[in-house]
């Protein structure tokens, strides 16, 4: 479980970490699916892998974490991609994420 790998590790992991991290691989395909659906010109394997890891995450948090703002979610993902990535980069994260969140999938699974 969660708690443990969190409770052993070297340094501690935070349990919203591991939380995350067990979220997008639980749900990688279907995130994917939307990211393919709401992106233009873009497949997901076209895309640099980091901001293509923070796409998933944020997705995750959107449509599967009802106690996330979406507003934090999205400006988190944004400053990320600001501090990570490419100049163009936080512009097309926002968009996305913002296409997403207008269509607000709902969760599977």
């Amino acid at each position: 479980m969660a708690a443990e790998r969190v409770a052993t590790a070297d340094p501690p992991v935070p349990e919203y970490a591991v939380e995350l991290i067990e979220g997008v691989t639980r749900e990688q395909a279907r995130i994917d699916e939307l990211l393919a659906s709401y992106t233009e010109g873009w497949t997901v394997a076209r895309m640099p892998a980091v901001d293509r890891g923070i796409l998933r995450i944020a997705v995750y948090e959107l449509v599967w974490c009802a106690d996330v703002p979406d507003a934090v979610a999205i400006d988190e993902a944004v400053e990320l991609a600001k501090e990570l990535s490419t100049d163009d980069s936080p512009r097309f994260i926002n968009g996305v994420l913002g296409r997403i969140l207008l269509s607000r999938p709902t969760p599977t699974g």
